[in-house]
């Protein structure tokens, strides 16, 4: 398999694949600057840029010693543990071929730049159309088009292409969508053992052993078995080391059962248990009629129309004309467009005067009620400011790839937000206005900034710029002014990421902290297209991880004519779920958001299948299983033995 990018990503996922897969990989990367320390700090990183902190990921996920650089020509991989590393600029036509594009059977593009890995994917499609393609893109609309286009092509060039492996043939994948249900989640729930499936978060939830006498919530289902001991707490999330016991993957009911004063880990849905968002009183650019006009407006104008109607109900009475003529003199009248009431009776004229008097109080009413009009309108399309009475909100910092995405999932959820960005044309800023949520425009370190947001009432700070310094001092600062504030920070260098950890969990025990990055939270949706297999997440459970996955049961005579209690397998895989809709009618993703979600937020899967259901070869399944277990689903495990090629 192949690897190219320019970013932590493709250090990330070229590990992904090696380590959980036991795939051969070849990772395409930038050549190291001339004269780079290898041991870099976080602000070396920042200094000597992207391609430095590159190599120095490289460095520490792969363990590679020390080379020359490239000479001039294409430069030869070097074979490191499993991973043989290219070193170029940019995955052009003569570097794919040294990486030996011909003969593996994936490709990832994971560069950041759009148009870098578009121009590599139609290289690639071109030398080998059998390859499975695997793009990172930003733009959806774009990748929709990318996927039909680069999937003709691969139809034309191999007219005997199973459609099996077509539909897998490219994958465009996005790491701000696939992160951003994580993140997301680690603002509402506290955890980044997050799932999305069809519309619902899902979350493995760690549970501390039950007292005695008490028996534990199973959730969903029982996933697995930690060595956290009623004793021995270590192994809970953020420990260096696990307890006595390993921890138990999938274990059976009875296991489960019978391991009394070990914590547990189950899967449940997600909720958010802080105030609902209440709806704006604008919505994009349109309003509401009572929201155009100020309270006080709204009641002058009442009280001039019932004295417009009174003058009618009078000028009918004393004159005795039709109810309809006598309405029109009266606005006549008002508008002091009528002739004058010169030779008639004493009260037509005193209704003519009155009716006079009341349009000139009329005038500066209605030239207010203009004015009012037009800038609320005009206030529609323009960022709101957070309300005095705002609390229980989510404090979003960045609005970027990343936070944009982030504050479009927080919005599906009915979460209430306010942003905070310092660049007036950042990307977000147009969601931010569209879907009317409140954003501050400053710069996050300056004085005021977070209690313009609201922090000391907010119920989390997810800090998601792309500067790690940044998002720390927002962090530090937002915790001394409220120290039960939940926090998450998406910090790039996961040493500094470790450390600043620990020492705000030492500082702040009773308080939440979670640091993210987003190349490991994305990182198994890309690994897992790459298999040719729909990774939702990856779970991790203290050393071990745990794949959510989803199949088709046709092919896999481990599932196939078996019930859901005969398919299950303990230590291994275990169904969840059942896709109950036909072939023609299912989503092709279930870990991307879909616009009917919006309308009907319940998933249309099946958590809860009859253990005497038998599985059909058309059935599409969720499951759990391990690396090891989603191996021998595939039927090819691949052990790391000899000198590796690329697969």
């Amino acid at each position: 398999m192949v690897v190219c990018g320019d970013d932590a990503l493709a250090p990330r996922l070229a590990s992904e694949l090696h380590t959980l897969y036991d795939q051969s990989v070849v990772l395409v990367v930038p050549p190291t600057p001339q004269g780079t320390e290898r041991t870099l700090s976080p602000q070396a990183v920042r200094r000597e840029g992207r391609a430095a902190a590159l190599r120095e990921r490289v460095t520490a996920l792969m363990t590679r010693t020390a080379g020359s650089p490239a000479q001039a020509g294409t430069p030869a991989p070097q074979h490191q543990g499993g991973v043989a590393v290219v070193e170029a600029a940019v995955a052009e036509e003569a570097v794919l071929a040294e990486a030996g594009i011909e003969r593996a059977t994936a490709l990832a593009l994971v560069y950041d730049d759009d148009e870098t890995n578009i121009r590599a994917a139609l290289i690639a499609r071109r030398r080998n159309p059998r390859l499975r393609l695997v793009i990172r893109l930003y733009n959806r609309k774009l990748g929709q088009h990318l996927e039909e286009l680069l999937d003709q092509a691969a139809l034309l060039a191999a007219p005997g292409l199973d459609p099996a492996e077509l539909d897998a043939s490219t994958t465009v994948l996005s790491d701000a969508d696939t992160a951003a249900p994580s993140l997301a989640a680690t603002a509402i729930a506290g955890s980044s053992k997050i799932v999305q499936a069809d519309g619902l978060l899902l979350r493995a939830a760690e549970r501390t052993p039950p007292a005695r006498g008490e028996i534990a919530d199973p959730g969903l289902c029982t996933l697995a078995l930690l060595s956290a001991t009623t004793s021995n707490p270590a192994g809970t999330e953020g420990s260096d080391n696990s307890g006595d016991e390993a921890p138990l993957l999938l274990p059976d009911d009875r296991s489960a059962a019978s391991a009394t004063g070990r914590g547990t880990v189950v899967l449940e849905a997600v909720s958010y248990e802080g105030p609902a968002t209440r709806p704006g009183a604008l919505a994009g650019r349109s309003a509401p009629l009572g929201s155009l006009f100020s309270r006080r407006l709204r009641w002058s104008l009442t009280g001039a129309v019932g004295a417009v109607l009174a003058l009618a109900l009078a000028s009918w009475t004393v004159t005795g004309d039709d109810p309809r003529h006598a309405a029109y003199v009266t606005v006549l009248d008002l508008l002091a467009i009528n002739d004058p009431a010169v030779g008639e009776r004493d009260g037509r004229q005193i209704l003519q005067l009155l009716a006079g008097f009341l349009g000139l109080l009329l005038l500066p009413v209605m030239v207010a009620a203009v004015l009012e009009a037009l800038g609320t309108l005009r206030s529609a399309s323009q960022l709101r400011h957070p309300s005095h009475r705002l609390s229980g909100h989510v404090v979003l910092l960045g609005l970027g790839k990343i936070g944009t995405r982030v504050l479009a999932r927080l919005h599906e959820l009915d979460i209430p937000v306010v942003c905070i960005e310092e660049d007036p044309e950042a990307r977000g800023i147009a969601l931010a206005r569209r879907l009317r949520v409140p954003t501050v425009i400053g710069d996050v370190t300056d004085e005021g900034v977070l209690e313009t947001a609201k922090i000391h009432r907010a119920h989390a700070l997810l800090a998601l710029t792309s500067s790690d310094t940044t998002n720390l001092e927002a962090a530090l600062y937002a915790r001394s002014v409220k120290a039960d504030l939940r926090v998450a920070l998406r910090l790039y260098d996961d040493d500094f990421a470790t450390a600043v950890y620990r020492t705000l969990r030492t500082a702040h025990p009773d308080a939440l902290t979670k640091s993210r990055s987003v190349s490991t939270l994305a990182a198994p949706a890309f690994a897992g297209a790459m298999m040719g297999r729909q990774i939702l997440g990856a779970i991790p459970i203290e050393r071990r991880v745990l794949l959510i996955a989803t199949l088709t049961v046709a092919g896999h005579p481990q599932l196939e004519g078996r019930t859901v209690t005969e398919a299950f397998r303990p230590g291994a895989w275990r169904v969840l779920a059942l896709d109950p809709t036909t072939p023609d009618d299912r989503r092709p993703d279930l870990a991307s958001p879909h616009p009917d979600d919006a309308k009907d937020p319940q998933s249309g899967l099946v958590w809860n299948i009859h253990p005497e259901y038998v599985l059909q070869p058309h059935d599409r399944i969720v499951l759990a299983t391990t690396r090891q277990g989603l191996a021998e689903l595939l039927g090819h495990p691949a052990p790391r033995t000899g000198r590796p090629a690329p697969s």
